[in-house]
């Protein structure tokens, strides 16, 4: 885990998390040498075991979703 002075992470606190965040590597901020606080990267958001059946029960069918929309004696294409 790498250390920064108090100090220096007031001087450089957004590359410092920025940092923390891409390389996903926590550290230590310390004063006088003493630990004060540790910055550590979020934790990922839980995902479900399969994607498959994710959007189960949200669709509902209204109609007849077989038959033709149009009548098929208005079908250009059977003049």
């Amino acid at each position: 885990m790498e250390e920064i002075a108090i100090s220096k992470f007031k001087a450089t606190c957004l590359a410092v998390l920025k940092r923390v965040r891409r390389t996903g590597k926590p550290v230590r901020i310390t004063r006088f040498g003493e630990p004060v606080a540790e910055i550590v990267p979020p934790s990922l958001p839980p995902r479900p075991e399969s994607w498959l059946g994710c959007m189960s029960g949200t669709a509902e069918i209204e109609g007849d979703i077989v038959s033709p929309v149009l009548d098929p004696a208005d079908w250009e294409a059977l003049r």
